[in-house]
């Protein structure tokens, strides 16, 4: 559940780890402009390096760094009666990210569970880990609260220039290499990578002894691949894919919703095509594709089914919405579900007042529960803030004037 998505939602709105269909939100937006969106790159699609970088079993590493004492111990994290993530040792027992807290204490009895509802500190150590990124290079793209992408084009060629070309031969690679391949030093792409790789290692060393956090890291020549490529070995571990394995890595992927920007609703029309791995993606005809998808989608999607990704990192900046959301689970009456609504506004206003920036349209969104399709019909409706409403967020006045008896669905 962590950092989950699909590729109907602008990557904007990704929703947060531990967020899941069939949770109503609210949520602002702010007016206050940032880099988000804005094109930025160090280098063409053609030579970039990209680090992804994840961290492991995020939630649970944020509450052993709060509590020391939790380490070492099986620890699972809970969000009603599901469990949202869970450490290793926890892992190694059976537990699974999704599975009932029910299952999981009988899978692991001597397992810790901690609440996870509350965010705030998961938001506050994301922020800190993307934050320390951005000291190394500003291209920084926030991908949920544990992911982010690294555009370390620039660091490397800086430092290649500092080598002499007879010194190439000293150039270590580190971590591991996508089915074990071997590095030709000769070959300028692989040099790359190979310096590539020393550089995720620093990073990987920077989050560890400034926040304490360990993660996962993919080295590769794209978004797209390096995303794919970070969790080959796990936990806290980096791989380093070179171009020579491209290929042999897009064909592990059995489904094409393993492809990241392709969806459950693309997914689906995919479906009725006949088209269910990536290599039926691959050997499709395009004319086929562009009669289901239009001719900007399929040619899109047949792309990323080969591991081509010419997008950027684009420098995510402060976000451009702030949310909460509930499962509404134990609510049976209207007036549990407006005193619900309430509590969710109480804490988007507190995370307002901490943000600094004035909102301008709140937003309600509902997903309706079918025991038949997990993927929830879902409505919204948004409206202005009034702007005497506005001028009171973050003056400390809780009066303002909002009124849930008012709201419609």
């Amino acid at each position: 559940m962590e950092g989950s998505g699909d590729d109907e939602e602008p990557d904007w709105l990704l929703p947060e780890p531990g967020g899941s269909p069939g949770r109503d939100s609210l949520a602002a937006g702010g007016r206050v402009p940032s880099c988000h969106g804005k094109v930025v790159s160090a280098g063409s699609s053609l030579h970039r390096i990209i680090v992804h970088l994840d961290l492991d079993c995020f939630y649970a590493q944020v509450e052993m760094i709060c509590n020391p004492e939790l380490r070492g111990r099986p620890l699972g994290v809970q969000q009603k009666y599901l469990m949202v993530t869970c450490n290793y040792e926890a892992r190694n027992a059976g537990v699974k990210k999704c599975m009932s807290v029910k299952e999981a204490k009988e899978k692991c009895p001597e397992l810790v569970l901690v609440n996870g509802e509350d965010l705030t500190k998961y938001r506050e150590m994301s922020y800190k880990f993307t934050a320390l990124l951005e000291e190394f290079t500003p291209l920084v793209e926030r991908l949920g609260l544990d992911e982010n992408f690294v555009d370390i084009t620039e660091m490397v060629e800086i430092r290649l220039e500092q080598w002499k070309k007879d010194a190439f031969s000293k150039i270590s690679l580190s971590g591991h290499v996508y089915n074990n391949q071997t590095v030709d030093l000769h070959d300028p792409v692989h040099i790359r990578l190979a310096m590539g790789s020393q550089v995720a290692a620093e990073l990987r060393a920077a989050m560890h002894s400034r926040l304490g956090l360990t993660g996962c890291a993919g080295v590769a020549t794209n978004k797209l691949l390096s995303k794919l490529v970070s969790g080959t070995f796990k936990p806290n571990q980096q791989t380093v894919l070179l171009p020579e394995g491209r290929q042999d890595l897009m064909n592990s992927l059995d489904n094409v919703m393993k492809v990241p920007g392709i969806g459950y609703k693309t997914a689906k029309r995919l479906a009725t095509l006949g088209l269910t791995t990536v290599r039926d993606l691959q050997t499709c005809p395009a004319a086929i594709l562009e009669r289901e998808l239009g001719s900007s989608v399929a040619q899109h999607i047949q792309k990323l089914s080969w591991g081509e990704d010419d997008s950027p990192v684009s420098p995510s900046g402060l976000p451009q919405s702030l949310s909460d959301e509930d499962s509404f689970r134990k609510c049976s009456s209207e007036a549990e579900v407006k005193k619900k609504i309430e509590e969710l506004l109480a804490s988007l206003l507190d995370r307002l007042y901490k943000d600094g920036r004035k909102p301008h349209t709140i937003r309600l969104t509902i997903r309706q529960f079918s025991p038949t399709n997990k993927w929830f019909n879902r409505e919204s409706r948004q409206c202005p803030i009034p702007s005497h409403v506005v001028q009171r967020i973050g003056t400390g006045n809780r009066r303002y004037g909002c009124r849930t008896s008012n709201c419609r669905r």
